[in-house]
């Protein structure tokens, strides 16, 4: 009798365990699919690739012509604030182009180095531009990404998805998976050895 409920207990534990791994697979295999259609079409989109140094020439804030914090769009919703352009020298190419934050930020607005949110104080905003100018006058030199094959003539201060964040980005669900298939893997080596100890 005991016997009995041993074994049904095995059998409950594992089929628990079998259960967990699966539903890890299955989860790591959703984490890689949300993955694959959000953030890898943005890292492979992206052409400003290579590294290189940028040395400012100019950072100047147009207080005259804002900037609309909407792709310049004259809605009632859309927000003012001052402009950052800075003007680099990049080394690699030796030439004068403008810098941007990210990616995105080429998008939203292609006249300004930096767009703040939309929700954001608009003193505070300023204050932030402010400081942002005076860390680029006062360091002149710093690593940028520029388009090696020439369609943007641009450069960056930094990507949205480098290399090392898309990595970080797949370790989660990496680990998942391994863990998933770890426990299946287990389960069939008990059940296999429950099966020798029977027979024997």
């Amino acid at each position: 009798m005991l016997g009995k409920k041993l074994v049904t207990a095995q059998k409950r534990g594992e089929t628990r365990a079998l259960c967990l791994g699966l539903g890890m697979v299955a989860c790591s295999m959703m984490m890689y699919f949300f993955i694959g259609i959000t953030i890898v079409p943005f890292y492979t989109k992206s052409v400003w690739t290579t590294e290189t140094v940028c040395k400012v020439l100019r950072a100047t804030i147009e207080d005259k012509d804002p900037c609309l914090n909407s792709k310049g769009s004259e809605d009632e919703g859309a927000t003012h604030y001052p402009c950052l352009q800075v003007w680099v020298n990049l080394t690699a190419l030796g030439q004068e182009v403008m810098l941007y934050q990210t990616e995105d930020t080429l998008e939203r607005n292609p006249k300004c180095s930096y767009v703040p949110g939309n929700s954001e104080n608009p003193k505070e905003v300023q204050a932030r531009i402010e400081t942002i100018a005076s860390n680029f006058k006062k360091y002149q030199t710093f690593p940028c990404y520029y388009d090696p094959g020439g369609t943007q003539t641009n450069v960056i201060l930094s990507r949205i998805y480098p290399p090392r964040g898309l990595l970080f980005t797949f370790l989660w669900p990496t680990l998942m998976f391994t863990g998933g298939c770890l426990i299946i893997i287990l389960v069939k080596i008990s059940q296999y050895v429950s099966v020798l100890s029977a027979w024997q």
